[in-house]
């Protein structure tokens, strides 16, 4: 069983920078492929950006040029730096685990996930 733990949300202005930060337990996290996902009051969840375990990204054209998703295995965590934030933005952010190490878009792709951190843009 993967733990992951999720920091670093909060309340911004437009045009503000956050850096959240998600934490494994487990001596394996290099392995792993590793997501983050959004999901906004009323809407469907949505993915964010992916990394897989050699260090590949992806991400959803929405953030291209804003959001940069890197990993630490030392410590076991994968961080996702949010710069120039925007109102469409606000969500909660969660981060998962591809125990197979790619770095797909798909919720179903994920093994697990963490409970997510609220990140609010103010307009």
């Amino acid at each position: 069983q993967v733990q992951l733990v999720e920091s670093g949300g909060g309340l911004v202005q437009a045009g503000d920078s956050l850096r959240l930060s998600c934490t494994a337990s487990g001596r394996t996290f290099s392995s792993y492929g590793m997501g983050w996902f959004r999901q906004a009051p009323g809407k469907e969840l949505e993915f964010v950006a992916a990394l897989s375990r050699t260090s590949s990204t992806t991400y959803v054209s929405s953030v291209k040029g804003r959001f940069t998703i890197s990993r630490d295995n030392a410590k076991n965590t994968v961080y996702l730096q949010m710069n120039s934030l925007k109102p469409e933005d606000t969500a909660v952010y969660y981060c998962a685990a591809d125990t197979r190490g790619y770095f797909g878009g798909r919720r179903d792709e994920y093994d697990y996930w963490g409970q997510g951190t609220q990140v609010t843009v103010s307009s």
